[in-house]
């Protein structure tokens, strides 16, 4: 767990898929590991019994936990105030036709949200499952997009950048590479490109990711790029400027 930490840029987001390389940091399996022991949210699932620890509900609970730590840990060097973390409404199931209701309407199927009128983070399963096929980093952005939604509904209106969806995917590098720096999260061979493959090749291919909201390809990795590599403060409005 305690590894060294190092990041390259890559220089053309445009012509490289694979956004960030660790070099020489991690170990082999390719997978996210559980966090640290640090709390996490009250209705976080428990962490999962040994031999579930590659399960797609482990890795859940251990993204959730790793992105509360971020948040509970930093938010006052940034922010004013008192930290609160949303709650974790957790997994549902969009086409049983039982999904739980936000601001009167059925969560949507194969998607992921924030509900701002009930303040919590939740997670249709078959968008879940799906992504952890292709690798366990997916779930890990997931959670922490949707949780810089909930960070947004936080702050001061002139905090939150008009592409809101852009911001939370920078938000979302910012917490999980910044979760690195803390070595509260540890990346292994292969995570940096299952996020790359999360942000470009399924840009357009679940309602999560559409690009009528989401952006395109491009445009998610380089703000999730700009998290990543610069934190938090650079995802603010009139950062670089």
């Amino acid at each position: 767990m305690a590894v060294a930490w190092c990041l390259r840029i890559v220089a053309s987001l445009l012509t490289v898929l694979t956004l960030l390389t660790v070099t020489g940091c991690g170990g082999g399996g390719g997978g996210l590991p559980r966090p640290t022991d640090e709390s996490r949210p009250a209705s976080t699932p428990a962490v999962p019994e040994p031999g579930t620890a590659d399960s797609v509900e482990g890795d859940i609970d251990a993204a959730a936990s790793t992105t509360n730590t971020f948040w509970s840990t930093h938010w006052n060097e940034f922010f004013t105030g008192t930290y609160r973390p949303p709650r974790v409404l957790g997994a549902y199931d969009g086409a049983s036709g039982t999904a739980p209701t936000c601001g009167g309407t059925a969560l949507p199927d194969n998607n992921a949200v924030y509900c701002p009128g009930g303040d919590y983070v939740a997670w249709d399963m078959d968008l879940m499952r799906a992504g952890h096929q292709r690798g366990d980093a997916w779930v890990y952005l997931v959670i922490a997009h949707e949780w810089g939604h909930a960070i947004q509904n936080r702050l001061d209106a002139g905090l939150v950048d008009l592409t809101r969806e852009l911001q939370a995917d920078c938000l979302a590098g910012a917490v999980l590479f910044g979760a690195a720096r803390d070595r509260t999260l540890t990346f292994e061979d292969g995570d940096t490109d299952e996020l790359s493959d999360a942000l470009s090749a399924l840009a357009d291919e679940t309602p999560w990711t559409d690009t009528s909201d989401h952006g395109n390809a491009s445009q998610r990795v380089s703000a999730f790029n700009r998290g990543a590599g610069s934190g938090v403060k650079n995802c603010l409005p009139g950062a670089g400027q």
